[in-house]
């Protein structure tokens, strides 16, 4: 027979040394795990201890900060878009509704400065209502039609004011495109009717012009006829006609065949030839 096995009661020494040491192995892990931080590609990394922001702005890659005490806030720098329909009002106080496209980038190098000041929520409380703002202020420089004419200096004048508005935030402008010009249905009637109008007129002018070169070409042709009469005319000597008669004469006799006409009564016809 086997003798009995002996059950020993767990030692409790033994047994808090291994949650210690459980416990300061987590610890560290933990410590590790907090020491550093990654800036994905496209962002930098804004430092904030015990919630101060500080100057100095993390680049892309593998960093390391102060556990428990420094947060890194992820910004993204590339390039972004902000689209909008921003309604406005021309020079001759027509209302206009511009769609545009806006593409901006953030100022990696201070954008610890526009997280202090502005927060994560700067495009609904910088971007957009300066967009509004260029726009409202460059369309009241241009009437209705010249909008329309000439949409790439309006174009440009946006960008440059938009542009000085957001630097202002460390917000650099990348470029604008205007995509439409909107007006009342009212306006675009009264547009249609002018190009109508202009269409007639400028064929009622090409009209005029072709009947005019017309006319003008029927008087050069008749006085070039009656140029040429009257040269033939002074051309014609009495010389001149002997000479026709004498020619129709021979040709006469050169198809003559010398047989006299059978007709009764009368004279007989010959040829008058002077010898």
């Amino acid at each position: 027979m086997t003798e009995p096995r002996v059950v020993r009661p767990p030692n409790p020494k033994a047994m808090s040394r291994g949650i210690a040491g459980l416990v300061i192995v987590i610890v560290i892990a933990l410590l590790a795990f907090q020491s550093f931080t990654i800036v994905q590609a496209g962002h930098r990394g804004v430092v904030l201890q015990l919630g101060a922001v500080q100057p100095k702005v993390l680049e892309e890659g593998l960093h390391f900060k102060m556990p428990f005490i420094q947060t890194v806030i992820p910004i993204e720098v590339r390039v972004q878009k902000a689209e909008s329909n921003q309604v406005s009002a021309s020079r001759d106080l027509q209302t206009v509704t511009t769609t545009l496209a806006v593409n901006y980038h953030l100022d990696g190098t201070t954008i610890n400065s526009l997280y202090k000041n502005v927060g994560m929520e700067y495009r609904a409380r910088i971007v957009d209502p300066a967009i509004g703002e260029s726009l409202k202020a460059v369309t009241a420089q241009y009437t209705a039609e010249d909008l329309i004419s000439k949409r790439s200096e309006v174009s440009a004048k946006v960008k440059e004011v938009l542009a000085a508005k957001l630097s202002l935030y460390n917000m650099i402008l990348d470029d604008i495109n205007i995509t439409e010009f909107k007006f009342s249905e009212e306006f675009d009637r009264a547009i249609e009717q002018k190009q109508i109008a202009e269409q007639q007129a400028l064929k009622s002018k090409l009209d005029l012009e072709r009947i005019k070169i017309e006319k003008e070409q029927e008087i050069t042709r008749a006085q070039a006829q009656a140029e040429a009469l009257r040269l033939q005319k002074q051309e014609v000597t009495q010389e001149l006609i002997s000479l026709r008669q004498i020619e129709a004469q021979l040709k006469a006799i050169e198809k003559w065949d010398g047989k006299l006409p059978n007709v009764t009564g009368g004279a007989t016809p010959f040829i008058n030839v002077q010898p």
